[in-house]
């Protein structure tokens, strides 16, 4: 895959790879890497090692100042900063125990001070006092400051959700302009591991890994890199209504709602003076409907009673079961109007590549949700958009899905019977549109709640009787730089 556009789609194959392929593959070219010799292409020296550390825990940039003035005034002339300096976020309760004993083989290899526990560290700290320490030694002359922020390269640990969290945190250095922004690597801790798949890391961790830790490293800083679109999510909705967010969705500032930005549009419900609004940015996909309330359900079982799920195929199921046990399979039996199609309250506009206008989507009247995906590994490795012929490409008016493109797939499922055949690759999700910016349009009416989810975090979305709900995606204007894993089909 070449920075410039989105990986070939999964197969069905890749779905079921792991990094465990790539360190087989390394093993079988005979390829040695001295451990001194990678250690010294990663480590950065002690000083900048303590300045950000010290930084960081005081939350102050001038906190590390101690070690610069320390180390003979700032005179760095005998200093030669790593080839490839490498900080690692680890989400030690990712992976059942693994999580941690892989933060401990890591702090052993590169020190304590580059490997971050993200229950102690979050990214934004290292981001605000972190980077700002070496940028501020760069800016007083410290030639081995500013080539290890340059050369900088982040490793993830952790699920979707926690290599999104990093991947928003860094995003900032592009409003900031504290360019360059780091690129970013991979190691599956999670239970779906999307992103992981879609970059080549591979879907699953595996305790042979140990065995392995030069690999990977040596994978981080040596491998290409490529680009990856991110999306911006703004819910609009009627003041007064209470929204459990999850992580990756947080409050913003209340407004007056701006009427013109939507006089455009052909609405159904009325729109409220006062709204509360809610901002968030994804990844990899946007969903309403059936699926994300099978997710809700799920997701609280778990705060609820987290005994029963320790580990990746206790989730899943656990996770199956309960799609059962919500009705999911049988919609077209029930006559409870919350599980009907979703044309019975939602409404769907989008804009096309390059064009300045809204269009509505006609909404098939059988889709009991709806999703919007950037990447094609979606619950586990799947594609559910499909490997599309040129043929139906160009009598549907599509093109061919990249990771970069500007542009979101949507699909729609029908009952979980029509899921479950998608997911085994016995046929394709019910293609909608392809889209550089959607707004649904969440009906008032007699609906009380609705469910959403985005990368894997669901809440439950209240609905008013009288005015409409609003979700507006557009693409974030700078995009991730990702390092690619070996199973990239580059």
């Amino acid at each position: 895959m070449e920075s410039s556009g989105r990986e070939p789609v999964l197969r069905k194959s890749s779905s079921k790879s792991s990094v465990i392929d790539s360190i087989k593959g390394c093993k079988l070219s005979g390829m040695k890497i001295p451990k001194d010799e990678l250690r010294k292409k990663i480590t950065m020296p002690e000083y900048l090692r303590f300045a950000i550390r010290d930084a960081i825990a005081a939350k102050d940039v001038d906190a590390g100042k101690q070690h610069y003035d320390g180390n003979d005034g700032g005179d760095m002339s005998p200093l030669v900063a790593p080839d490839s300096p490498l900080v690692v976020f680890v989400n030690s309760k990712s992976g059942g125990r693994h999580g941690s004993e892989l933060k401990s083989r890591l702090q052993d290899f590169m020190g304590d001070e580059q490997v971050f526990d993200l229950q102690n560290v979050k990214p934004h700290e290292f981001v605000q006092y972190g980077l700002a320490c070496l940028e501020h030694f760069a800016d007083l002359g410290d030639c081995c400051a500013k080539e290890c922020r340059e050369r900088l390269r982040v490793i993830v640990a952790g699920g979707d959700g926690t290599v999104g969290w990093v991947l928003g945190c860094l995003g900032e250095l592009y409003k900031k302009g504290r360019e360059p922004v780091p690129p970013t690597a991979i190691i599956p801790l999670g239970t779906g591991n999307d992103l992981s798949r879609s970059f080549g890391w591979g879907g699953s961790f595996s305790t042979k890994w140990k065995a392995a830790i030069k690999r990977i490293l040596d994978r981080a800083i040596h491998a290409p890199v490529a680009r990856l679109d991110s999306w911006n999510l703004v819910i609009t909705m009627p003041a007064g209504a209470e929204l459990d967010t999850p992580h990756a969705l947080k409050q913003t500032e209340e407004i007056i709602f701006d009427k013109v930005c939507l006089q455009d549009l052909d609405k159904e419900g009325h729109l409220p003076e006062e709204v509360s609004c809610y901002q968030g940015v994804f990844y990899n996909y946007f969903s309403i409907g059936m699926d994300a309330q099978v997710a809700y359900g799920f997701h609280n079982l778990r705060n609820e009673k987290p005994y029963l799920a320790q580990g990746r195929i206790a989730n899943k199921i656990i996770y199956s079961g309960y799609t059962c046990k919500q009705g999911w399979f049988f919609t077209p039996c029930m006559n409870d109007p919350s599980l009907r199609g979703l044309k019975n309250i939602l409404r769907v506009h989008i804009k096309k590549l390059n064009s300045p206008n809204w269009e509505l989507l006609p909404l098939p009247s059988s889709i009991r949700s709806i999703v919007a995906l950037n990447l094609h590994s979606y619950a586990s490795g799947r594609n559910p958009w499909g490997n599309l012929k040129p043929e139906y490409l160009e009598k549907k008016g599509f093109v061919e899905a990249k990771l970069d493109d500007g542009l979101l797939e949507i699909f729609g499922f029908k009952q979980g019977w029509h899921a479950s055949f998608v997911m085994v690759d016995l046929c394709s999700a019910k293609h909608i549109a392809q889209a550089a910016a959607i707004r649904f349009e969440l009906r008032g009416g007699t609906w009380r709640e609705g469910f959403m989810q985005m990368d894997g975090e669901p809440w439950k979305q209240p609905m008013n009787n009288e005015y409409s709900t609003f979700v507006e995606i557009k693409r974030v204007p700078f995009q991730s730089i990702m390092v690619k894993g070996e199973n990239s089909h580059s």
